[in-house]
């Protein structure tokens, strides 16, 4: 099945006039919007900003100080940080100098950092602290390649390890003796030339080093600009860690579109930062909405009396107006008066915890819940889904903010210059300018994602309706069939409970070959502690609260809401509480927030044995 029509009207010119690489496109930048700023990030407790020019004349040192370190065109230099204002500069300095970024979380375990490092052949490594600079010097023997390591944050040893301040001064010593080295270097970057390798976040066996050219960069970056949802006058909040593909996919659009980014990759101060920046959009993974949609409606709960009755109604209202919106309708009458008086008693309260002017968030990492969708849409704080995956450069399919532009449940339409259809056994396929010419010395990896006529199988299932909305149904490798011969899609079901469970962190679907579905659940360890003081249980431990009967009580009636809504074969039978939450430390979450759950079932398997015992 191919993809129809869409309803929608973009700027072909754009589209069709994409930048030579992105050195041209950050050259270019500068060169319209120099004393406009560009990025805006934390100094203790308050914020400064660089202007266009500013971040260039940073980059442009940085860039010219790996040159001075012997770095040549399309050889890597990989950047191991966690997101901040240095990681944005580091890889605008990479690709101009004709180089390319391999991007590594800060969380990556030493000796998977020095296969990246190794896989990658990279030159020189951007490490971000001591912790960082330690991964490789366990590893220095298997890096014979790595001739320089930087440091962001800390002092150099005066031989291997250097400063990026000392980076930067060779820069400039390299500038004042050939003004033109960096300008050389971006004239001779053409689209084929590699930008980026990132590596996949390894939810089974090792990762896989997806090359990314320029083309691909540049491509994103005026699809979206050419649908018209982002202008310069947005302003960006930008948290999501930048060594993943939708957080790189964020640095590229403002060279195309001009707006400026206020970057902090501390988790913890999103909410609080939010309030303060004032953002018009912001991207982030399902988990962020989540936790925000569990903490509001339980706080309302706890407030109880005509406080919970007000805020329902008022989002009761608010679902109302979503619904005719859906269908390219605005609300009259008595529905538009009692929509502007939730909006002012109710509605805005909301509105005003992520900064007032957020025009859309967009969603994109993992499946959103449908109901917190429709939630936060309900409150007037709309979240645009997405699609995509590292190999296809993030984004392939994104809903549009605008009217009739979006459809809950689904990850909106391809972006244009993006083909998709439906293989027989359900698999989405793509194919276009953003999609990866194959992985990193893995021809056969390559040969089994990309076929003879350049369609990627992503591996998800999936449908397309008449209006050209993708659905995903779950990965292909996730669905598992039950003793009894049914197929059950464990990812959809995850996300269910989700937006039933307000106290809920992850539910995990076991079920394979096996007489009936059970599930490991883990409690947010923040949102239980207002329930367990509710409860009687207040001044527990984390263990102890979710080892009570009483909490047990609590997420069986979250289960057996969720089971109302499953066929007789998907429903939960059994399931455990874990007494403490998954994480990306322990292995069970990928840096993306993403679940491994072929690690996650292996690890707790004699808990879930136990459920079948019987």
């Amino acid at each position: 099945m191919a993809l129809s029509a869409r309803e929608e009207q973009f700027d072909q010119v754009t589209l069709d006039n994409p930048a030579t690489s992105v050195g041209h496109m950050f050259r270019d930048r500068v060169a319209k919007s120099p004393t406009e700023e560009a990025f805006r990030y934390p100094v203790g407790e308050s914020w400064e900003s660089l202007t266009w020019s500013e971040a260039a004349a940073r980059a442009n040192a940085m860039a010219a100080g790996l040159v001075d370190l012997g770095v040549g065109p399309e050889e890597r230099v990989a950047l191991c940080s966690s997101t901040r204002l240095e990681w944005v500069l580091s890889d605008l300095a990479v690709m101009s100098a004709g180089a390319a970024t391999t991007t590594i979380y800060p969380t990556t375990l030493s000796s998977d950092v020095a296969f990246i490092v190794a896989d990658s052949g990279s030159k020189v490594v951007i490490a971000e602290d001591a912790t960082q600079v330690e991964k490789l010097r366990a590893h220095r023997s298997e890096l014979p390649d790595v001739s320089h390591v930087v440091l962001i944050d800390g002092e150099g040893d005066g031989d291997w390890v250097i400063t990026l301040s000392e980076l930067e001064e060779r820069g400039q010593a390299r500038l004042a003796s050939e003004p033109g080295v960096v300008d050389e270097r971006i004239d001779q970057l053409t689209p084929d030339h590699l930008s980026t390798i990132i590596y996949t976040s390894g939810t089974t066996g090792r990762p896989k080093g997806v090359r990314l050219p320029h083309s691909a960069w540049t491509y994103e970056a005026a699809a979206v600009d050419s649908v018209n949802i982002l202008s310069g006058a947005d302003l960006q909040y930008l948290w999501l860690p930048l060594a993943h593909v939708f957080g790189k996919v964020l640095l590229v659009l403002p060279l195309q579109i001009g707006f400026p980014t206020a970057v902090d990759g501390r988790v913890d101060k999103i909410v609080e930062n939010v309030a303060v920046v004032q953002p018009t959009f912001m991207g982030a993974a399902p988990r962020i909405f989540e936790k925000a949609y569990g903490k509001i409606t339980m706080m309302i709960a706890e407030d109880g009396g005509i406080k919970e009755k007000l805020f329902h109604w008022a989002t009761g209202v608010g679902r109302k107006v979503s619904a005719l919106r859906q269908e390219g309708k605005e609300p009259s009458g008595l529905l538009a008066l009692q929509h502007g008086v939730a909006d002012a008693l109710v509605l805005k309260k909301v509105q005003a915890r992520f900064g007032g002017r957020v025009r859309f968030f967009i969603s994109g990492s993992a499946a959103l819940n449908r109901d917190v969708a429709e939630w936060f849409d309900a409150v007037g704080l709309r979240i645009i889904e997405g699609y995509g995956l590292t190999e296809t450069s993030a984004a392939s399919f994104v809903n549009r903010p605008n009217t009739g532009g979006y459809k809950f449940g689904s990850v909106g339409w391809a972006l244009p210059g993006t083909e998709a259809k439906i293989a027989d056994d359900g698999e989405i396929l793509l194919r276009g300018p953003g999609v990866t010419p194959g992985y990193h010395q893995n021809d056969e990896a390559t040969a089994e994602a990309l076929d003879a006529d350049g369609w990627f199988h992503t591996g998800d299932i999936g449908e397309i309706d008449e209006r050209g909305f993708l659905s995903i149904t779950d990965r292909k490798k996730d669905l598992f069939k039950t003793s009894g011969g049914k197929y059950v899609a464990p990812s959809v079901i995850e996300s269910m409970f989700k937006g039933i469970c307000p106290y809920a962190s992850q539910l995990v679907i076991e079920g394979d070959g096996r007489k009936f579905v059970s599930a490991i659940v883990t409690l947010d360890p923040d949102a239980i502690e207002g329930w367990a003081a509710q409860n009687g249980l207040g001044g527990k431990t984390y263990a102890e609260i979710v080892g009570s009967p009483a909490c047990r009580e609590m997420v069986q009636g979250y289960v057996d809401e969720l089971n109302v809504q499953l066929n007789r074969w998907e429903q939960i039978k059994q399931f455990v509480i874990l007494d403490h939450d998954l994480t990306v430390e322990e292995g069970d979450l990928t840096p993306s927030m993403k679940l491994k759950r072929r690690v996650v079932t292996r690890k707790y398997a004699d808990q879930l044995d136990a459920l079948y015992s019987d």
